[in-house]
């Protein structure tokens, strides 16, 4: 049992919603052959026995065909492509013959209207609700009516009274196509939570995209000069030294005073990109967070403001990668970001999000251990329930000592 909590656990909200649906699908319409005992059980003259069996044994192959013809529907919308005909037919007609079964084994009874109109009606109903991943609502509503009428029609011929036959024309009409409805209501729902889930995730990848953006533009801001004037004093560098005139070396220093101012520059914007404060590291993972559809509260950001900068730098990466492994491997709609004073310093990044498999150690993480222990600090990564934890330790004490 712990195995299946895990294994349910691992699984994301679209994938549990999935399941769901899909198995709801599946075990009404396997409940075919029990409705079918039931509707045989609840006649007051007993029918021949051959009847019945070989009713039972049609509500058997309807079963089987609305599975397979959910089964092929539901995957069917979920790839987006058009949904195969074959096991339409087959199920429809196993419904056909299956209320035809009904018709021959309830006619005969003394009170025959109750079973004969569930005979026929629910395997008709079995395939209609097996075609909900597909057919639009409308079209249910127009096929669960007729199928009403239908039975209506099937008990009058049976001489039941008209009053009697048209109320129940109405009532199995608005049964079966409620039923149906509210299957279609579970595949709508399904597809609202899919969407959205892509669209966080596409917010994600937007959100990276864009301070990626944000980089490549500093570095062609900084280098797209440096190098052109490089580019042009190196082609006038070159022709004075074939015309061996003396402004050659001039060039070549300015050149070489233009490579290192360069240099210096991609270094600040390196370390701004990469070691930025702690508090703009805070600020950053509450906004690409929000921007991704994921709640975030931070708290304690003040203790990081008179931390010495080694600190910040390491807690800066851990929550860069604490906050890249909540957007890529979680589906979490919450993440608290918990900075404690002390020594040593504590940060703690929770989520209740834990993806499929969470719980491992990935290179991220490992590469974060590796520069902790380099500022003398720890790291844990670790699932706790439903949530995954991530805490760093840094100790202030011995940071300052070796400054």
């Amino acid at each position: 049992m712990p195995t299946v909590a895990r294994w349910w656990r691992d699984r994301s909200d679209p994938q549990r919603l999935d399941l769901y649906t899909r198995w709801s699908f599946y075990g009404w319409l396997g409940l075919s052959p029990l409705l079918a005992l039931m509707v045989a059980g609840s006649a007051e003259d007993p029918a021949p026995g051959a009847r019945v069996a070989a009713f039972v044994g049609g509500s058997v192959a309807v079963a089987v065909t609305t599975l397979l013809l959910a089964r092929a529907w539901l995957a069917a919308r979920r790839e987006d492509r058009p949904p195969a005909r074959a096991p339409l037919v087959a199920a429809a007609l196993a419904g056909l013959v299956t209320a035809a079964l009904g018709v021959l084994a309830f006619a005969g009874q003394a009170d025959r209207t109750p079973a004969l109109s569930w005979g026929v009606a629910m395997p008709l109903a079995m395939v209609l609700t097996a075609t909900t991943p597909v057919w639009p609502t409308r079209t249910i509503a127009r096929w669960g009516f007729g199928i009403g009428g239908a039975t209506a029609i099937v008990v009058l011929a049976a001489e039941t009274p008209f009053g009697t036959a048209a109320v129940l024309a109405v009532v199995l009409g608005a049964a079966v196509t409620g039923l149906a409805l509210a299957f279609r209501f579970s595949v709508w729902v399904l597809d609202v939570v899919v969407e959205m889930d892509r669209s966080r995730g596409v917010a994600a990848r937007l959100a990276v995209a864009e301070e990626r953006l944000r980089f490549a533009r500093d570095l062609h801001d900084v280098l797209g000069r440096d190098l052109s004037v490089i580019a042009v004093k190196s082609q006038l560098a070159g022709e004075l030294v074939r015309r061996g005139h003396p402004g050659a070396a001039d060039e070549l220093a300015d050149i070489s005073r233009v490579a290192e101012q360069s240099l210096r520059e991609v270094r600040d914007v390196v370390r701004g990109y990469r070691t930025t404060d702690l508090a703009g590291e805070l600020a950053g993972a509450r906004s690409v967070l929000r921007a991704a559809g994921i709640a975030c509260t931070v708290t304690g950001e003040e203790v990081g403001a008179g931390l010495p900068e080694p600190v910040q730098v390491a807690l800066g990466w851990v929550v860069r990668e604490a906050v890249t492994n909540v957007l890529r491997h979680s589906s979490a709609a919450e993440c608290t970001v918990t900075l404690t004073a002390g020594d040593p310093v504590q940060l703690r990044v929770e989520n209740d999000g834990v993806g499929p498999g969470g719980g491992g150690r990935g290179n991220g993480l490992r590469g974060l251990s590796e520069r902790l222990a380099a500022a003398s600090g720890q790291l844990s990564a670790e699932r706790e329930g439903d949530r995954f934890v991530v805490v760093a330790r840094v100790p202030v004490r011995a940071v300052e000592e070796v400054r």
